[in-house]
């Protein structure tokens, strides 16, 4: 039994509201169980110096976490004047996830960047953050559809995310916070509408998986990211 209660394949409950700010050209609140997640989309008349000149356009993200997102009150990183080493690889895993659905051709010498702020954490943040960055980034890209800025969709794909566990000795479909701290394998499975894969972060966290449970843990990320894509969908249409 699960310490929700749900289902090993199911889905804690999922919420995405967007038009959230006032001023981002795309924003969406999600909601995944007790995670909450901001997520804000830029876009800018500009590229990085190592593709201006390219005509390719760029997707890039900044994550982070509010001081009270835990149960105990966490530092400002801008107090101690750096980003910690996780939140820099979150934030590098989440640009180069949405990357891979992006036409970055059509898309045009400019810069969308992707702001994802964890009002509330309780496991998943990263997943909730992709999964919620791509219906920020949709909003945004349909704002310059809209004006003529772009002549095709440059989204080629829906981008999300989900995790996936060995809890109890069961493969288990997207992990809270007390599952992924006990959990003995967690993984992340990024995967584009048509479950292409872009990124699989696996690891052993105290017990070793073999492939059965892998190809298990597979099939429930697929089940996972074809429910939120549709909720994807249904945001941003």
């Amino acid at each position: 039994m699960r310490p929700s209660g749900r289902e090993l394949s199911e889905m804690r409950s999922v919420s995405i509201e967007t038009g959230f700010t006032k001023h981002a050209e795309g924003s969406a609140l999600i909601k995944v169980g007790d995670t909450h997640v901001l997520c804000t989309a830029t876009i800018e008349d500009r590229v990085p110096p190592f593709i201006k000149g390219s005509g390719l356009g760029w997707v890039t993200a900044e994550y982070g976490m509010l001081p009270r997102a835990t149960n105990t009150r966490m530092r400002r990183e801008a107090a101690s004047g750096k980003q910690g080493g996780r939140t820099v690889e979150i934030q590098r895993l989440i640009g180069r996830s949405l990357r891979a659905g992006v036409d970055r051709v059509a898309l045009g010498e400019r810069q969308i960047t992707v702001d994802c702020d964890v009002l509330q954490a309780d496991g998943g943040t990263r997943c909730a953050s992709i999964t919620g960055g791509w219906v920020a980034l949709k909003l945004a890209v349909n704002k310059l559809m809209k004006a003529g800025d772009v002549v095709a969709d440059p989204l080629v794909s829906p981008v999300a995310a989900v995790s996936c566990g060995i809890y109890a000795g069961q493969p288990v479909l997207d992990l809270d916070y007390p599952e992924d701290s006990e959990a003995g394998v967690d993984g992340n499975f990024i995967m584009t509408g048509d479950k292409q894969l872009i990124e699989v972060q696996m690891s052993a966290e105290g017990a070793t998986f073999s492939r059965d449970q892998m190809n298990a843990l597979m099939d429930l990320a697929d089940k996972g990211v074809s429910e939120l894509v549709a909720m994807q969908q249904s945001a941003t249409t």
